[in-house]
């Protein structure tokens, strides 16, 4: 029987406006409008979006805490904990001093000496001096990369002009071309952030880039390859696309491009002197610019063998929201053919472009430029940029040219780019975020008995009455600790339920494939030890489909987990190759519906059919919230 509002007493007392909508104040001004134009989606219905939707993109950037760790130890911001776990302690000047040296542009103004839009953005290696490795023709110029282990890596190939000077905060432009064979055998520099686990520091502004790995001969061959677009995580705020090695992936036939995009204050900014025109469009930028590498993938990829045709893009957490972004963008129509999101669906409403907007005002003042002009943006150093950003999170906003409504509108009304979707999420998600809260520099309290609605309220940014109502649903005697019970508490608020929402919305229009990453051993390579099981947690799955760098801790999955991520590969590229997964190896994955709602559960040795997603993560409860 579905639930009733008397289900659960003392509901609806905190439900509707009482429950904040996690708005919060946001230093993501957006940029100035797109080259492009794009056509406005029309006749938007209105929709009903779940409270634990509403909380945003702030959800992921603040649980994942990435700011400086001399400020506050903890901030509540609509009631949601921002943790600073993430950056390591070290000043902004320091920062920019353990940059990586690869970094091309200075951390000082850039107004001056920034390279304009015309220069080439790296010294072409001469015609023949890369080598022997394989050479392929671009339209922008020849890169020569190199064979390892069957692999052909073709990396750092620009795919935009630098975004410095004159070109920060605007619409990405072509590069420029070259003579000559470039040296692509090293990545190039990775956009502006501050130093996590989840990304190395770098206060380089010419980071559009992307790398291309190949069957080895693939070109040769022109098999026309399926084509897969990593979108990498970490919170709109930092991460790399040299942290994922897609090696095993393209052991099973497919080209795999991974990409880096503006990130931060840079990516996501929105100030009204940065708009193409007066009452234009700011903002968006990082969405901009992986719609720039899309294009660069349909202009180009068939010379490594890729079928532009068939191109798949996915994403993880961050890079989920953005895959979901680009599903709901007029400007990445016909770019792609599939979709994978994984984690990805924690923030179904966009702030307005007002809202981001204002918040990009206050950023200026915060800065020095209160004169609010677009000259003293573009003048600040990158090192006051990254210091004073919102470390409590970006995401995109309704600019009305990259998004014209927010991503669950767009899903609920079928207005969206109607391509066959993958959406998963994690069973554990939240207890990474739990963990955060207690490792240093934090060092926040362990959830106690004492301290768990208390804790609750913060999470969720809720009374503590209604906290009360959210614990007596999720009580301590069902869990083995209270920092599991309230990983729970996360995970289906802001993660799970979500999901299942835009299930059923994508499932009315496309071919849609739910899965629930579900391995409870599965390692904890970002994070140590704690007094908790991590579970299934937040990103756990990114290492059964990639080989990672820049973790802390690394570790081999146990033959039984090896077995598992066998069978995701084949899902995964599958779903690539044929617009459906499937594996020789595992069930036939069948589509989502809102009646059966079955979905792959991915567990260990060998996944499994689950259609008891929504009463294990209590989505009827949460629904009732809305």
């Amino acid at each position: 029987m579905a639930a009733q509002p008397g289900d659960f007493p003392g509901l609806r007392a905190w439900a509707g406006p009482v429950m904040p909508a996690c708005t919060m104040h946001r230093a993501n001004a957006l940029a100035p409008v797109a080259a492009e134009s794009y056509e406005r989606f029309t006749g938007v219905p209105s929709v009903l979006i779940l409270a634990s939707v509403r909380c945003g993109a702030e959800t992921e950037a603040r649980m994942l805490g990435i700011r400086a760790t001399r400020r506050a130890p903890i901030r509540l911001s609509a009631g949601v904990i921002t943790l600073g776990v993430l950056v390591a302690t070290t000043t902004a000047a320091t920062t920019a001093t353990t940059a990586t040296a690869t970094t091309a542009t200075s951390a000082t103004a850039t107004s001056a000496t920034a390279t304009s839009a015309t220069a080439a953005p790296v010294t072409p290696a001469a015609a023949g001096s890369v080598g022997k490795g394989p050479v392929v023709a671009t339209a922008d110029g020849a890169v020569g990369g190199k064979t390892t282990s069957g692999t052909d890596e073709f990396l750092g190939i620009p795919y935009a002009a630098p975004p410095v000077g004159p070109l920060r905060w605007r619409p990405p432009q072509p590069p420029a071309r070259w003579a000559g064979v470039r040296d692509a055998t090293q990545f190039a520099p990775h956009c502006p952030q501050p130093p996590s686990p989840f990304g190395v520091a770098s206060t380089s502004e010419d980071c559009l880039y992307l790398n291309v790995f190949t069957p080895a001969g693939s070109r040769a061959d022109a098999r026309h390859l399926p084509v897969m677009v990593w979108i990498h995580g970490g919170s709109l705020l930092v991460g790399e696309s040299d942290d994922y090695d897609p090696a095993a992936l393209v052991r099973h036939g497919v080209i795999v491009v991974t990409i880096n995009y503006r990130l931060g204050a840079l990516g996501f900014l929105a100030h009204p002197a940065l708009a193409g025109r007066p009452g234009g469009a700011s903002g968006n930028y990082g969405l901009m610019d992986q719609q720039a590498a899309l294009r660069w993938v349909q202009r180009n990829i068939g010379q490594f063998g890729g079928n532009p045709r068939n191109v798949t893009i996915f994403g993880e957490s961050a890079g989920g929201l953005s895959t979901l972004a680009q599903l709901v963008s007029k400007g990445a129509l016909g770019l792609f053919s599939q979709a994978i999101v994984e984690s990805g669906s924690y923030d179904l409403t966009q702030a307005p472009l007002a809202t981001a907007e204002a918040a990009g005002e206050a950023f200026a003042t915060k800065v020095g430029c209160a004169s609010q002009t677009a000259a003293c943006l573009r003048s600040l150093p990158v090192s006051t940029i990254v210091d004073n950003e919102d470390f409590s999170g970006y995401e995109p906003d309704i600019d009305g040219t990259v998004l014209t409504q927010s991503i669950g509108t767009a899903l609920a009304s079928g207005q969206f780019n109607r391509v066959p979707v993958i959406d998963g999420t994690n069973h554990d998600e939240w207890r990474l975020f739990v963990a955060l809260s207690q490792l240093p520099p934090e060092d926040g309290p362990p959830v106690t008995a004492a301290n768990y609605q208390a804790m609750i309220a913060a999470t969720l940014g809720v009374p503590a009455a209604a906290a009360a109502v959210i614990a007596a649903q999720y009580p301590l005697s069902d869990y083995s600790s209270p920092s599991v019970a309230l990983g729970a508490v996360g995970t289906d608020a802001i993660f799970a339920c979500p999901a299942l929402t835009a299930d059923q919305s994508l499932s009315k229009y496309v071919p849609t494939y739910a899965y629930e990453f579900n391995d409870e051993n599965a390692p904890e390579v970002s994070l140590p030890p704690l007094g908790f099981p991590y579970g299934a947690a937040h990103a756990s799955e990114i290492q059964y489909l990639f080989s990672l760098s820049n973790v802390a801790y690394p570790s081999v999955l146990s033959p039984t987990q090896q077995q598992l991520a066998a069978s995701m590969k084949q899902y995964w590229t599958s779903f690539a190759g044929q617009g459906f997964p499937s594996s020789a190896t595992g069930p036939r994955w069948p589509e989502f519906n809102g009646t059966s709602q079955q979905m792959l559960s991915l567990i260990p040795p060998q996944p499994q059919l689950e259609s008891d997603f929504a009463a294990e993560h209590h989505c009827a409860f949460w629904a009732l919230a809305g």
